[in-house]
């Protein structure tokens, strides 16, 4: 999903994920579940600024969504493992967030996500504070692991370039989403 700064990208995000309500209407997910039974759950959200916790290490950071969901402590770092394994940064499981770059960052943010599964992931502006190298590397873990979990994959930018990595392409203009220029549903 592409757009300017201040298109509704963001606001549609936080829709999508039950992070905001709407002031008219509703969203519902059938195929999902109830809007409170999101996050952690079916849906996963990555957020454009850094979302870990400082306090806790790259393996706790990763671990706590799943003990919220009511794993223990070890089935939660088992599967946080096998996610920082899945992109390349188990390597980094006992570093705090300070000492890491913020592509690292993001990566620890997917999998923090991809731990428990989501069957749709959110990812908003996942690129937006990174160097092209770094952001490169984020879109293929988003891409990648959206793929080997058959989760669906919803990533908004306003960089042509990560939109061209991805499938298909919706535009947000004054908070209506678009496609070819035919409005298909407004925030």
């Amino acid at each position: 999903m592409m757009g300017q700064s201040g298109s509704g990208k963001s606001t549609l995000i936080n829709l999508l994920a039950g992070l905001d309500t709407p002031t008219v209407g509703s969203i519902t997910w059938p195929g999902i579940g109830s809007m409170s039974s999101l996050r952690p759950g079916p849906v996963g959200i990555v957020f454009q600024a850094p979302s870990l916790i400082p306090s806790l290490d790259v393996l706790e950071n990763v671990s706590l969504p799943l003990i919220l969901m009511g794993l223990n402590h070890i089935e939660a770092g088992v599967a946080a493992a096998e996610a920082l394994t899945r992109l390349g940064i188990v390597d980094l499981r006992t570093k705090l967030p300070e000492e890491l770059s913020g592509g690292q960052v993001q990566r620890v943010a997917i999998a923090r996500v991809l731990a428990h599964r989501p069957i749709l992931i959110l990812a908003d502006e996942p690129t937006g504070q990174l160097d092209h190298e770094a952001a490169h590397a984020v879109i293929d873990a988003l891409i990648d692991a959206a793929s080997d979990t058959d989760a669906a994959l919803l990533v908004s930018t306003h960089d042509s370039e990560v939109a061209d990595r991805i499938s298909s392409t919706w535009w947000m203009s004054d908070g209506r989403l678009m496609t070819e220029g035919i409005v298909r549903c407004s925030t």
